[in-house]
C-alpha cells in the first residue's frame, strides 16, 4: 500500500494542488460579493455642465479612465454609475484648465486619467449673408432667369467658425438638356477658398431655386 502511495507521488501532489486552485477560482470568482472587492477599470464619457446660455465649450478629451473599488458587499460597478463632469459655471470666453470631477456614490476612486482638461469657451454668434449662386456642371444652355427664395441666410455657431465664413453658397446644377429648374437646395457656408465651414447652423436649411434656361453657345461651372 505504501508503495502505491509513493508511486508518482509528485504528480499526485501537483494534481491535488491544481484541483484545489480550480475549485477556489470557480467558488470565489463566481461570487459577486467577493469578486466586487477587486478594482475595476472603466471608461467614462466626460460631460461639461454649467455652460452659460449663448456659449459653447470645446475640449479634446472625451473620456476618462477610472479605476474604482466598489464598497464592500456592493455589486460590480457599471459605467453608467459614474459621472465625469467639467464644471464651467460662471466661465465666459477664454481657455481654462478644468479639473475632472467624478460622481461615484458607491465606490472608492483609486485613480483617474486625465485629472484635468483644457477647455475653450466661445460665444455663439449669428451673422447674415446674401446667398451666392454657384453653377455646377456644363451645359449648352444659358440661364435666362434665376430666383432664390429667400435670398439670404443666417449662420449661427461658435465665433471662431463664424469668422471663417466669407459667403453662403447655393450650388445650382446645370444640365445638358434645356430644362427649367425648381428645386430645394441646401445653402452651404464657405471660406475664402470655397471650402465648407463645418459646425455651423444655417437658417433656412433649404432654399427654393427656380431657374429658366435658354438656348446659347456654352456655359461652364464657376
Amino acid at each position: 500500500m505504501l508503495q502505491i502511495i509513493r508511486r508518482n507521488f509528485a504528480l499526485k501532489i501537483l494534481a491535488l494542488a491544481l484541483a484545489i486552485i480550480g475549485w477556489a477560482y470557480f467558488r470565489f470568482a463566481s461570487n459577486p460579493l467577493l469578486a466586487a472587492r477587486f478594482d475595476q477599470q472603466l471608461s467614462v464619457p466626460i460631460a461639461a455642465i454649467g455652460i452659460r446660455d449663448g456659449y459653447v465649450a470645446h475640449y479634446a478629451e472625451k473620456e476618462a479612465i477610472v479605476n474604482v473599488e466598489p464598497n464592500r458587499g456592493a455589486p460590480p460597478i457599471k459605467p453608467d454609475d459614474i459621472k465625469a463632469v467639467l464644471d464651467l459655471s460662471g466661465k465666459g470666453t477664454g481657455a481654462y484648465n478644468v479639473p475632472v470631477r467624478l460622481v461615484a456614490p458607491s465606490a472608492i476612486i483609486q485613480s483617474l486619467s486625465p485629472g484635468s482638461v483644457t477647455v475653450t469657451v466661445e460665444k455663439i454668434e449669428q451673422k447674415g449673408f446674401p446667398l451666392a449662386v454657384n453653377y455646377v456642371g456644363r451645359s449648352r444652355e444659358v440661364v435666362g432667369s434665376m430666383s432664390l427664395m429667400p435670398g439670404a441666410a443666417i449662420v449661427s455657431g461658435p465665433a471662431s467658425r463664424i469668422s471663417q465664413v466669407t459667403a453662403v453658397r447655393v450650388n445650382v446644377p446645370l444640365s445638358a438638356q434645356a430644362t427649367d429648374l425648381d428645386e430645394m437646395v441646401r445653402p452651404i457656408p464657405v471660406d475664402s477658398h470655397g471650402r465648407e465651414v463645418g459646425g455651423l447652423q444655417v437658417s433656412p436649411n433649404l432654399v427654393r431655386v427656380q431657374a429658366h434656361f435658354i438656348p446659347g453657345t456654352s456655359s461652364q461651372a464657376r
